[in-house]
């Protein structure tokens, strides 16, 4: 047996123990009400299961626990980028790879998705036709890659030789030498350096590009200090010119974007300059079931043209993996106060749904009607998958998040589009430019890509307050002030 099978086996051991062991405490509970015991009996099952829960919370954090985040940086693009929405159709039906019903289709999906007027496409797409070689995915790398890394090097104060791990994450553009070799070349970085590229991994990459770097930096305690993620996406080969239309979604909803962030090891009073501290992480995947993997996947259609498919029943593969994803997140993040208001909750639902023996309508988001936690009690801000305002809408209201905690999102599609795994940073980077971010608070960041997967990553604040100031030289300094807008 395989070392990977074995933790996987013990991991579910351990878990169904924990089951057991609090479905046998809820029994104790249950027997001590039923035949009336002495009031203080209660104690015993109850302090049982906290115990339980707060072994179960520690462990979790000790996974995390040590892992900073110094500072991050997020891409501002050249203005001469920009593509409006008209200037953007216009150069569709002047191509002359798509037909007028293909442009028609991507007029209505553009229009409904919430976008806005000052997102980006690479040089290469400006060109008509389009030019998509490797030269041209090479250029538009190295176009987002140095400008994000000069703005994190400046705003940290950390210089290029002091970073020992890089991991870059780019799912469509996989070149050689490696996208992380390209960064670590430019900054002559020193012999030592690990170097990762993920690649194939959509918008869920960038947690999984700081799980990789947490591996390192706490597997090389003391001989690595820094790691560098970079998430991005290189657009010019993510560009679709077929006239399928589940391809064409992509041409609608990603535009340009990159992202970079400095993180480092050890405790907070040895960083005193680190941000943010990594509270949680945890990564879901529904890879094995066939439905699933193959919702979204890139392929060639029936002319020969390769795109990024996106298959009709991706709404419900997307509600069962965030399902699966909360089941293994919630514990670690939600305050032991609401676990057990949810647990009561869930027992009197579950009990007064056997008396009546029937099943309440699905509320059409793929839940029973049965009570949810409350994750507004797990995090003050929220970074979610920025794919469409409708979409964020239908994704917040299943989390039970109102308006105001799913700002972030909107506002970030709005003005940048779907900038992929980067989007997470643009969004927080919103939540500072606004000045939200006070000392103490937790930024939950979720992420669902390709495989499929979903992957968060909650971060705590551990410097002060954030101040307006700190947007100066961000990707929302000269327009955050009209944030947020009213429906588009």
């Amino acid at each position: 047996m395989d070392v990977a099978h074995k933790d996987h086996l013990l991991a579910l051991a351990r878990r169904a123990f924990g089951a057991a062991f609090l479905l046998l405490c809820l029994l104790a509970e249950l027997l001590v009400l039923l035949f009336r015991r002495h009031a203080a009996l209660h104690l015993v099952p109850a302090s049982a299961m906290l115990l339980l829960l707060w072994r179960s919370t520690t462990t979790r954090r000790a996974a995390a626990a040590g892992i900073h985040l110094v500072d991050f940086a997020c891409l501002s693009p050249p203005r001469r980028l920009r593509i409006p929405t008209a200037a953007l159709l216009e150069h569709l039906r002047l191509i002359g790879c798509f037909d007028a019903g293909s442009v028609e289709f991507m007029s209505k999906v553009i229009e409904a998705s919430g976008m806005g007027e000052e997102t980006y496409f690479p040089a290469s797409l400006h060109l008509i036709p389009p030019s998509s070689t490797h030269a041209d995915a090479l250029a538009e790398a190295r176009a987002m890659l140095v400008p994000t890394l000069d703005a994190l090097f400046a705003r940290s104060g950390v210089p290029p030789s002091a970073v020992g791990a890089v991991v870059v994450s780019c799912s469509g553009f996989c070149p050689a030498p490696s996208l992380a070799s390209v960064v670590a070349s430019h900054y002559r970085m020193r012999d030592g350096v690990r170097a990762f590229s993920l690649s194939g991994m959509g918008c869920a990459a960038g947690v999984a590009a700081v799980d990789v770097a947490r591996g390192v930096l706490a597997a090389r305690a003391g001989a690595v200090e820094y790691a560098v993620v970079v998430t991005a996406e290189i657009v010019t080969v993510g560009w679709y010119g077929g006239r399928d239309r589940a391809k064409l979604l992509l041409n609608c909803f990603f535009r340009t974007g990159c992202a970079a962030a400095l993180l480092t090891a050890g405790a907070s009073s040895a960083v005193p300059a680190a941000k943010y501290r990594l509270v949680a992480l945890a990564r879901t995947n529904t890879t094995a079931d066939d439905r699933s993997y193959k919702s979204a996947v890139r392929e060639e259609d029936a002319e020969g043209i390769t795109g990024f498919s996106i298959g009709r029943g991706l709404g419900g593969v997307a509600r069962e993996l965030l399902r699966a994803h909360l089941h293994d997140l919630g514990p670690a993040i939600l305050p032991w106060h609401e676990k057990l208001r949810y647990a009561a909750a869930l027992l009197l639902y579950r009990r007064w749904k056997t008396r009546s023996k029937k099943l309440p309508d699905d509320a059409g988001d793929g839940s029973d009607g049965g009570p949810r936690p409350n994750f507004q009690t797990a995090a003050s801000h929220f970074c979610l998958p920025s794919s469409g305002m409708p979409m964020i809408r239908r994704l917040a209201e299943g989390l039970g998040l109102g308006e105001r905690e799913a700002e972030a999102a909107l506002m970030a599609f709005h003005r940048f589009g779907n900038q992929s795994a980067a989007s997470l940073w643009y969004q927080l980077a919103y939540h500072e430019a606004k000045g939200r971010v006070r000392r103490g608070d937790r930024v939950w960041q979720l992420g669902m890509g390709s495989g499929p997967k979903a992957n968060s990553a909650v971060w705590e604040r551990v410097a002060g307050d954030t101040d307006v100031a700190e947007a100066g030289d961000g990707p929302w300094a000269d327009c955050i002030h009209r944030f947020p807008i009213g429906e588009s």
